[in-house]
């Protein structure tokens, strides 16, 4: 005993005394920090230190203030942008045939091109003062969503001039003579932007981007002036084939030393006019049977001004911080509202259509099998819903996380491809045949999209959630980093012996608390609420402090290998990515007002990320490369099992039988889902079969009784069936006229398209007037 306490005093003494602490302690570990420290590229350093902190960071920091994430004020439209959802959205809506965009025209119309351009859907991140909308993010995520509902092909031509590109980048790094002139023009629609960064080399690897400019004398307008000289090849470029202005990254080179001594230096962005000498607008590409333009350009010798660099020769080189900082548009607003429109359509219609289409007598939304993918749907869609909110959130705040915006870009994308997944096995056939009554088809087609671009989601997930995450929301990694890369060692050292002793603490109470909280089941932790969501804040912050814990402990013993062990950290990303959707979906709760209805869909949505965390630690403990400490850590953070099981299959029926019924919580759940009042109307006809089909509900349950007593045959429909009930006396005049009108809704809401020989062949869907060409609906 005497020996422990001796120990203890020890300790406490190297701990609490600067010098003895300094020399056997920090430098040693100073020293280990430096020659493990992960070598970081220019881009890498530039992407790390861009954006900012936000919810991450608590949850990062095994101590999340629960109460801090239920104060945010929820975002709201102002008095304006909600006058232009109620008019001019849903003007453009109506306007949408997304079969005639997609299969006959390849393009949008001209008519709603013009629209689009005089009502400024382009200008909606461009401030008033150049004629621009000025909208919040919140704004612009519900309008791209809202577009997306109707057609991806007119929502992704939407979201790209008010997402990463020109107006985004002059805004906020412009020249004030940029702005003035480029601003207006993008705003009123005179100019169509496009932003050309990837090429048939350089995608996610932005570094190796080989188009490049060098600055040298030429001539321009008959004079001899200093510019660039540039060489570029770019593809994928949304937006190409119709652009008046080409904004370009490339790598900037200045060997004959005209604007300083640096040679080379860097990425750099210019704004450059398509109709410029040299600019070359290539061929179309054709995204996975979608028709928003997308291409190639190219430049062979093009000689521009340096007052053409994007906030003029101040920001030379600072292209790629600058394509950093803003890239939470397309990550946090833009993809997320592409996958949150799949989430709000297939719950809606896949409800319906769950109820529309009978089998045996009964709708197919009764039998388990299909419930058990409704329910996925139903629960997916409320985490998609509720990750929008609090991203937006942020944004509105006027942050720019840049881990939780590639937190919300990767698993909003991949959850929306599961509901689509989900929804096109619902429907079968109906899914399948393409036509104008197909409301699943182009939206499946155009799930990859998403996936791929802004970082694909292999890359985002293996590199960038928890490669940016575990240093810049660590309390005190990137200070540590900083201090290990001053050029003043002695300087360095005294800020790292700092940082050190704070992140001993850190992690000696994030291993006991580990332990303790594992051994008591996360009882005795905080929570800001009562009631049935009340442990799940406290299982949560366990998940918390062991996601911390891990981190330490992988980042101390694995190092610089971290990098390189993509799979290995990965799985840390899924934990932190988990633990902000669930966050999400618990502040959403709270938000509408504890609602009672939601409570199956908020059981299975943070049931499923336990499940999910409780993989993500398996799987890391199961593959840690030291053998001893991957069990040492298992013990830590589940000392009693992991009993983070799977929602039950009760939850998964209680949310297929909810999203079967009509009323307020199914409109909350699907608000952003567009549809007509018009039988012709591809989402409209389900919906309208649907709600006749409920009305009639206890008519058609007196009629299969009839037919199981043999006094009326089962094999009439339509029609026939409503003169029979008539004539059989089952059914009054009025009620017959209204099944007549039922049994014709429902033929054509389970009815696929078909077409007549030669029409598919030669692509002759619309009359030259633009009117469709009939089309037979047949069950």
């Amino acid at each position: 005993m005497e020996i422990i306490i001796l120990l203890i005093v020890l300790l406490v003494i190297v701990l609490a005394v600067a010098e003895i602490r300094r020399s056997l302690i920090t430098k040693p570990v100073f020293a280990l920090f430096k020659r493990i420290l992960p070598p970081l590229s220019d881009t890498e350093r530039e992407a790390m230190e861009a954006g900012d902190v936000w919810w991450d960071g608590e949850l990062f920091s095994g101590r999340p203030d629960w109460q801090k994430l239920l104060d945010m004020p929820e975002p709201k439209l102002t008095e304006d942008e909600q006058a232009f959802v109620d008019n001019q959205l849903a003007t453009l809506l109506a306007m949408l045939d997304d079969f005639k965009i997609v299969q006959q025209d390849r393009d949008l119309p001209k008519q709603v091109w013009d629209y689009l351009r005089k009502e400024r859907f382009f200008a909606m991140i461009i401030g008033k003062e150049f004629g621009g909308l000025d909208f919040s993010p919140a704004a612009n995520s519900y309008i791209v969503s809202r577009i997306a509902t109707r057609s991806i092909s007119a929502a992704v031509t939407v979201m790209v001039p008010n997402s990463l590109g020109p107006g985004e980048l002059l805004t906020h790094y412009g020249t004030k003579q940029q702005q003035d002139y480029w601003l207006p023009r993008l705003a009123d629609g005179t100019d169509i932007p496009c932003f050309a960064l990837t090429g048939p080399e350089a995608g996610s690897d932005a570094g190796a981007i080989p188009d490049e400019g060098v600055i040298c004398k030429g001539t321009l307008d008959g004079e001899e002036v200093v510019g660039i000289r540039l060489n570029w090849s770019k593809r994928y470029i949304t937006l190409a084939p119709a652009a008046t202005v080409l904004g370009l990254a490339f790598k900037l080179y200045d060997p004959e030393g005209l604007l300083g001594d640096k040679k080379e230096i860097g990425i750099t962005c210019a704004l450059i006019p398509t109709d410029h000498d040299g600019v070359e607008i290539g061929d179309r590409h054709f995204p996975l049977n979608q028709s928003f333009l997308n291409g190639t350009t190219y430049g062979n010798d093009v000689f521009i001004p340096l007052d053409w660099i994007i906030g003029g020769t101040d920001y030379a080189g600072k292209g790629w911080r600058m394509l950093v900082e803003c890239l939470s548009a397309g990550r946090g607003i833009s993809l997320p509202a592409l996958a949150a429109a799949s989430g709000h359509v297939t719950q809606r219609m896949t409800g319906a259509y769950a109820y529309v289409r009978q089998q045996f007598g009964l709708p197919i939304g009764v039998f388990e099998g299909v419930q058990e993918a409704m329910g996925k749907i139903g629960g997916t869609n409320y985490t998609l819903e509720s990750m929008r909110r609090l991203t937006i959130n942020a944004l509105c705040q006027g942050k720019s996380p840049s881990v939780v915006t590639a937190m919300t870009k990767y698993h909003m994308t991949e959850m929306g491809r599961e509901v689509m997944e989900h929804a096109m096995d619902i429907h079968a056939g109906k899914g399948i045949q393409l036509g104008p009554h197909n409301y699943l088809g182009h939206s499946y087609m155009a799930t990859p999209v998403s996936i791929t671009v802004e970082g694909a989601n292999i890359l985002t997930r293996n590199l960038m959630i928890f490669g940016q995450g575990a240093t810049r929301c660590h309390p005190y990694v990137l200070e540590e980093m900083k201090a290990a890369a001053n050029p003043d060692e002695e300087q360095g050292m005294r800020d790292f012996d700092r940082l050190l002793v704070k992140h001993i603490k850190f992690a000696v109470s994030n291993v006991f608390g580990s332990l303790w909280m594992g051994l008591s089941g996360s009882r005795f932790n905080e929570t800001p609420v009562s009631g049935e969501t009340a442990r799940y804040y406290q299982h949560l912050t366990r998940m918390s402090r062991g996601l911390a814990m891990a981190s330490d402990i992988s980042m101390l013993m694995l190092g610089g290998d971290l990098k390189r062990k993509e799979m290995i950290s990965a799985r840390l990303g899924d934990v932190l990515s988990h633990l902000y959707m669930a966050s999400a979906v618990l502040k959403r709760f709270e938000e509408e007002g504890r609602q009672a209805a939601d409570l199956p869909y908020v059981h299975y949505a943070v049931q499923h990320h336990l499940h999910k965390i409780g993989q993500a630690f398996d799987g890391f403990f199961r593959n840690f490369p030291n053998r001893p400490v991957a069990w040492a850590m298992r013990v830590l953070v589940f000392p009693l099992g992991n009993h983070f099981s799977q929602p039950a299959d009760e939850l998964l029926q209680d949310i297929s039988s909810d999203m079967m019924k009509p009323g307020v919580t199914r409109d909350r759940h699907t608000f952003l889902c567009y549809w007509k009042e018009e039988e012709s109307d591809p989402t409209g006809h389900m919906e309208m079969a649907f709600l006749s089909m409920l009305k009639l509900k206890d008519v058609y349950k007196t009629l299969r009784k009839a037919q199981k007593r043999g006094e009326l045959s089962a094999n009439l429909n339509g029609q026939e069936l409503a003169d029979a009930a008539l004539e059989k006396g089952l059914v009054d005049k009025d009620t017959a006229e209204e099944l007549a009108r039922t049994e014709r809704l429902r033929l054509t809401a389970i009815g696929v398209d078909s077409f007549a020989p030669g029409i598919i062949e030669h692509n002759q869907f619309y009359t030259t007037k633009g009117e469709l060409r009939k089309a037979a609906v047949r069950d």
